[in-house]
C-alpha cells in the first residue's frame, strides 16, 4: 500500500470525518500515530485513537495530506493556510476554485462519498486538480479505505453525483417509504411492513453485489418473464417512474450547484 504521510481531517468530530478516520486506520492505510482529527465542539470520539485538536492550523502544520469534512455553510470560518499541501474536499458544492482562493492550495481534489462510508460501502467519485506524482493515488487510497472509488474527467460531474449517489440511503429509503405506505393501506401492521420493505432494499443490494449485474438487465429480466413483477415495473413506467426519477435529480444536482454560489 502507498506511503500516504500524515493525513489530518478537519470535522473529524463530525459524522463522516469519523467515518473516514475509523476507515482509514481500520484498513491499515493510515497509522493512528500518523492521523490528526479536529473537532469544534463537544469531546474528541475517544474510539478513534489519533491525535486530536480543536486548532485547524495545528492540523495543516503536522499534516501532509489535509481532508476538509465540514458543512459546505461553515467552511467560511474555517481560515487556514496550507498552500503547500495536498487538499482533499469532500463538501458539497464547494468548487476546486474557492478552495484554492481561501486556502493557498495548488493540490485539490474533491471526493464524494456518502453515509455508507461508515460501513465500507460508500460510492466515491474523485475529482484531482494537481500536477504533482502520486497524489492521484493517494486520494484514491483514502477513499477505498471505505468503498469503491471512480475517477471523473469533469468537476461538475462531483456535484452531480452528490445528487446521485451522494444521497446515500435516503432514495432506496423513500421507495421503501412508498412501500410501507401502500402495504399499510391495505391493513399490513405498519412494524411488519416496514420490515418487509427494508429487507427488499437490503436484499436488492447483496443480489446486485454478488450477481455483478447491470440494473437494466436485472430490470429487464423481470420484465422478459412476464410475471407479477414485470406487471409493476411496467405500471410503474406507465405512471412516470423514470420521469419522477429523473426531476429528483435534476432538482438535487441544481441544489448542489446552488451551493457553491452561497
Amino acid at each position: 500500500m502507498r506511503q500516504m504521510g500524515r493525513i489530518g481531517i478537519i470535522g473529524g468530530g463530525g459524522w463522516l470525518g469519523s467515518a473516514l478516520a475509523k476507515a482509514l486506520i481500520s484498513s491499515g492505510a493510515v497509522q493512528p500515530n500518523a492521523l490528526t482529527c479536529s473537532y469544534r465542539s463537544g469531546t474528541a470520539d475517544a474510539a478513534i485513537k489519533c491525535h486530536w485538536t480543536k486548532d485547524n492550523n495545528e492540523l495543516v502544520a503536522q499534516s501532509d495530506v489535509v481532508v476538509l469534512s465540514v458543512r459546505p455553510s461553515d467552511w467560511k470560518a474555517v481560515k487556514i493556510d496550507a498552500a503547500d499541501k495536498l487538499i482533499v474536499s469532500v463538501m458539497a458544492g464547494v468548487t476546486l476554485d474557492q478552495i484554492h482562493e481561501d486556502t493557498g492550495a495548488h493540490r485539490v481534489a474533491r471526493a464524494l462519498p456518502n453515509a455508507a462510508a461508515e460501513l465500507g460501502f460508500s460510492y466515491t467519485p474523485i475529482f484531482l486538480q494537481s500536477d504533482r506524482a502520486g497524489d492521484l493515488e493517494i486520494v484514491r487510497t483514502i477513499f477505498e479505505s471505505c468503498g469503491q472509488v471512480d475517477i471523473v474527467e469533469r468537476e461538475d460531474h462531483i456535484d452531480y453525483f452528490t445528487a446521485m449517489s451522494g444521497s446515500g440511503e435516503a432514495f432506496p429509503a423513500l421507495l421503501a417509504e412508498a412501500m410501507v405506505s401502500d402495504a399499510v393501506s391495505r391493513g399490513i401492521p405498519v412494524e411488519m411492513a416496514t420490515r418487509a420493505a427494508q429487507q427488499v432494499i437490503i436484499g436488492a443490494g447483496r443480489l446486485q453485489e454478488r450477481h455483478g449485474q447491470s440494473p437494466a438487465v436485472a430490470v429487464e429480466a423481470f420484465v422478459a418473464y412476464n410475471g407479477t413483477t414485470a406487471a409493476g415495473i411496467l405500471a410503474m413506467r406507465e405512471k412516470g417512474f423514470e420521469t419522477a426519477v429523473r426531476s429528483g435529480l435534476e432538482a438535487a444536482y441544481r441544489k448542489a450547484l446552488a451551493l457553491s454560489q452561497g
